[in-house]
């Protein structure tokens, strides 16, 4: 187990865990990846899934994006779909489909041979965290993983879905099944995020990506206590804990109970509007529209500065603090050179 660093000057660390940042902190969701002319190079030998679990490949793509753009944090390159492997689920992920499963759970007999995470198959993993908390000097390194009902989306439907109708159909016809489900994702997000803790990241953060497709009452009823669980568990590691998830306005005040110090917000809403939706003492991190910088540099500048501010806005209104970033992932055809702007403009603000 590495011993927790000692960064007392992140800008990020500080904004996260509500202490007064020495300028606004920023980084990107999906700065390491495609829109790196140096990360198509290495893609284009490697596969996805062989990338994620390669400790010296993960170590270099995820310094990319700090080398180049300067940002405040970096997250460790992998996949949402990476435990689930770990626990020897038969997948793949498709180039321009994404992840997609062998054997799709969709039954209780499938749900009880889902076997818990195996440590030594995520070895990788552990070691790539390791060489990059060595790597990275006083920037601080993210861990995530993907949150039990997105985990479950893909178990369910077998791959990507718009409407995740076999997922719903299962929670909401059998919940007994679904709760057992549930109850496996979670020990196994638990398992993986620990790893990555105990291997020395500074922070955590949780892509809960599909919970925006539920209702606020199904989502208390059967995500909730999951996502709670694992916040819950993961709380005494004392570092901060990012909750994230995509078209999620109306479920901001409940991911909020989940126990995370910071809920990331999307672009649909108001960084002011979600500060009041989540209650004082969370952080907020967002939120600017990816495709603000497909438009060009003087759009993404005032798309960014009018993101600031209403950060600042936030922040008064009783938010611990701001990280600014993007409301989802970049895209694969942004202009790194935007973004490499946009981390220089925000920290001049």
């Amino acid at each position: 187990m590495s011993a927790r660093r000692e960064l007392p000057d992140s800008p990020y660390l500080a904004a996260a865990a509500g202490r007064q940042p020495a300028r606004v902190p920023v980084w990107f969701m999906r700065q390491a990846g495609r829109s790196l002319p140096e990360y198509r190079v290495l893609r284009a030998q490697h596969r996805m899934l062989e990338a994620c679990f390669d400790p010296e490949l993960v170590c270099e793509i995820t310094l990319q994006p700090v080398r180049r753009h300067g940002v405040d944090a970096a997250i460790l390159f992998s996949d949402i779909v990476v435990p689930l492997r770990g626990a020897g689920v038969d997948l793949d992920i498709v180039p321009d489909v994404g992840p997609v499963i062998a054997e799709p759970l969709r039954s209780a007999a499938d749900v009880a041979a889902l076997r818990p995470l195996e440590p030594q198959r995520v070895t990788a993993v552990a070691e790539a965290v390791s060489l990059l908390v060595d790597a990275l000097g006083d920037v601080p390194l993210i861990g995530f993983a993907g949150a039990p009902f997105t985990l479950a989306s893909y178990l369910v439907e077998g791959g990507p879905s718009r409407t995740h109708a076999r997922t719903k159909t299962m929670m909401l016809a059998e919940p007994d099944t679904w709760h057992q489900l549930m109850t496996r994702l979670t020990d196994l997000t638990i398992a993986f995020l620990t790893v990555q803790l105990d291997h020395g990241v500074d922070a955590i953060q949780l892509f809960d990506s599909w919970a925006g497709t539920l209702s606020l009452a199904d989502y208390r009823k059967y995500v909730l206590p999951h996502s709670a669980r694992v916040f819950a568990a993961l709380a005494d590691a004392g570092v901060p804990m990012t909750h994230f998830g995509v078209q999620t306005a109306e479920l901001l005040g409940a991911m909020a109970e989940a126990g995370a110090t910071v809920v990331g917000v999307d672009w649909r809403t108001r960084l002011t509007d979600a500060a009041a939706r989540v209650g004082t003492g969370v952080a907020l991190q967002g939120n600017l529209d990816p495709a603000v910088v497909l438009a060009g540099w003087p759009v993404a500048e005032r798309a960014a500065r009018a993101v600031v501010a209403d950060g600042r806005a936030a922040v008064a209104a009783g938010a611990s603090g701001h990280v600014f970033n993007l409301g989802h992932g970049v895209l694969p055809e942004s202009d790194p050179g935007v973004l490499t702007d946009l981390v220089a403009l925000v920290h001049s603000l």
